[in-house]
């Protein structure tokens, strides 16, 4: 591909996944084939989906689920990298993310079902251990260590964009922005030199609008908050996100996490650790491990303040509403 901006026209793909949209904006020569491009990205997508949906009861995630205790089974190099990722990152947030709360997921009316009561308290009741502590993933083979039932949706769309990102670069495409809703990745920058331009999302149910704009540059980036999926108990509106603890949604956590990261299966977990976590000890845990985290917090009268560290932290310290933004920043 050439690199002088007048030579290259820009391209914008697009196609159904899990239930949303992917997308794929890249510049390319004139005379490019964007067809197999557009073939290549959707079955990209359509094989995370595939194997990780819980909405798709033969998926290999469903079919791992109904497996007994302690039968070890072979799954898909992609679904065991998932898994790996999961698990790791569990282990890292302490148990704030945990990829073993399908139970709590599925009865509180988060996935193809609607809420049910007795499960709701059956998931409150039922003692939990966290994936990390029971479920042995050594290459492809997969073994539970006790009765758990495993859910992807706080990491397998970040993986999605990566495989987004991984097929475009296939075509020879080194420069382009990948995105499944707001979990995004940005290869390289634009033409132009500059970088990709992201909306961070304000954390408002009634519209769309952006609180902040990153200029991304080999980066990932995924926010997570609890404006958009909520159930309603006893008038009390509770967030989609689920407390591995209790088995329940979040009594309470920030109204938005917005995570940097150099891959978006990182971005998209480490935003759901960060939500369980909530802003100060979520803090203390990004700091600790270098991370780029934003905060954003809704008080009672509805104004949105913000925390922030990592490279977030030195864009407020700069006054910088428009940065660019790098994995290794």
């Amino acid at each position: 591909m050439s690199k002088t901006s007048t030579e290259l026209i820009r391209r914008a793909l697009s196609g159904p996944t899990m239930g949303t949209r992917w997308s794929a904006v890249f510049f390319a020569a004139p005379g490019f084939d964007a067809g197999p491009v557009q073939a290549a990205l959707q079955h990209a997508v359509d094989d995370v989906d595939a194997q990780m949906s819980t909405w798709k009861p033969d998926s290999n995630l469903m079919r791992l689920n109904r497996m007994p205790v302690g039968v070890p089974t072979l799954v898909p190099n992609e679904l065991a990298e998932v898994l790996t990722r999961g698990l790791a990152i569990g282990r890292a947030s302490g148990g704030a993310f945990d990829i073993g709360v399908g139970d709590a997921v599925r009865a509180w009316g988060f996935g193809p079902v609607v809420a049910d009561e007795e499960g709701m308290r059956s998931a409150m009741t039922a003692p939990r251990c966290p994936a990390h502590e029971v479920l042995e993933v050594v290459g492809n083979r997969v073994c539970k260590r006790a009765a758990i039932t495993l859910d992807l949706n706080g990491i397998a769309k970040g993986y999605g964009v990566d495989r987004l990102a991984q097929t475009l670069r296939g075509f020879g495409v080194e420069a382009g922005l990948v995105g499944i809703d707001g979990e995004m990745r940005a290869l390289g920058l634009r033409p132009d030199g500059e970088g990709w331009t992201i909306a961070v999302e304000a954390p408002d149910p009634d519209c769309r609008a952006p609180h902040s704009i990153l200029s991304l540059q080999d980066a990932a980036v995924a926010t997570s908050g609890d404006y958009r999926h909520e159930v309603i108990v006893q008038g009390r509106r509770l967030s989609h996100t689920m407390d591995p603890r209790r088995g329940a949604p979040l009594m309470s956590s920030p109204a938005s996490v917005t995570v940097l990261a150099p891959t978006c299966a990182e971005a998209d977990a480490w935003c759901t650790a960060f939500m369980v976590a909530g802003a100060d000890a979520g803090t203390s845990l990004a700091t600790r491990l270098g991370m780029s985290v934003l905060f954003l917090m809704r008080d009672e009268t509805g104004r949105v303040w913000r925390k922030a560290c990592g490279w977030f932290q030195r864009a407020d310290r700069a006054g910088q509403e428009v940065a660019r933004a790098a994995a290794g920043d």
